[in-house]
């Protein structure tokens, strides 16, 4: 009988693919009212978050409270940071889409007013905010792909830091073993074309998948594998 794909021993979530509490805190946003005025606070720290690819912030304001953010590209300890809709529009404060100019750059973004932040989270990623209208303001995530968010959804300005993460290379095996093992992961792992035929849909035929790699959106877990769901697939011509 054909062993289990590796898909779908992941979704069983056994112990070798189930997620660890390593992680260094939860990054969000404090909760305040949006209406009042602003908090002001000091970088304290640096935190290292082996779960993550951006760069923690430790963060304690005025009023006594403290938070973990993601820092922003060039931030230092001993920064001052304000939160709220009328902060300055520099490097490292939270402010509300609404009370961005147009064209800023942004990252960590709320989806909606007071989660927290939950978009545009890993290193070197920007959201740019292209224009706003009574309703609601669009920005353009690091995909391309331009969605409307509310005015008081929070964002920090600027750049996630550790955006020359993937300058370095790994070198050994050994390196990315680690690195993939902070982020429980499993590796190293085969090629679907380098196992046998009783392994993966791709296994066997020298080497090559033998049938297209299009798979259906609705198809089957042990069938789900390669191009899901493509629009097109091969080269591009061009123009």
């Amino acid at each position: 009988m054909p062993k289990r794909l590796k898909t779908q021993r992941r979704g069983a979530g056994s112990p070798i693919y189930a997620a660890t509490m390593n992680g260094a805190g939860e990054a969000r946003y404090i909760d305040y009212n949006f209406n009042s005025a602003l908090i002001k606070g000091e970088m304290v720290d640096f935190v290292h978050d082996p779960a993550r690819s951006s760069v923690l912030a430790k963060v304690a304001y005025d009023n006594g409270s403290q938070e973990l953010i993601i820092a922003a590209e060039g931030s230092y300890v001993g920064q001052r940071i304000e939160q709220g809709k009328d902060a300055a529009l520099e490097i490292g404060n939270v402010k509300t889409l609404g009370s961005c100019t147009e064209g800023c750059p942004v990252f960590n973004i709320e989806r909606l007013p007071g989660d927290g932040g939950s978009l545009v989270r890993a290193s070197g990623m920007y959201g740019l905010i292209l224009t706003k209208d009574k309703n609601s303001v669009f920005v353009k995530m690091p995909s391309g792909r331009i969605i409307a968010l509310q005015h008081l959804c929070r964002a920090t300005i600027g750049c996630s830091g550790a955006g020359g993460r993937k300058d370095k290379p790994f070198v050994k095996a050994g390196k990315r073993y680690f690195a993939m093992k902070g982020k429980h992961k499993k590796y190293p792992y085969p090629r679907g074309i380098a196992m046998n035929a009783l392994n993966h849909p791709f296994g066997g035929a020298n080497h090559h998948p033998g049938k297209s790699k299009s798979t259906s959106r609705h198809a089957a877990p042990g069938r789900k594998v390669g191009d899901i769901a493509s629009k097109r697939t091969g080269r591009r011509k061009k123009s």
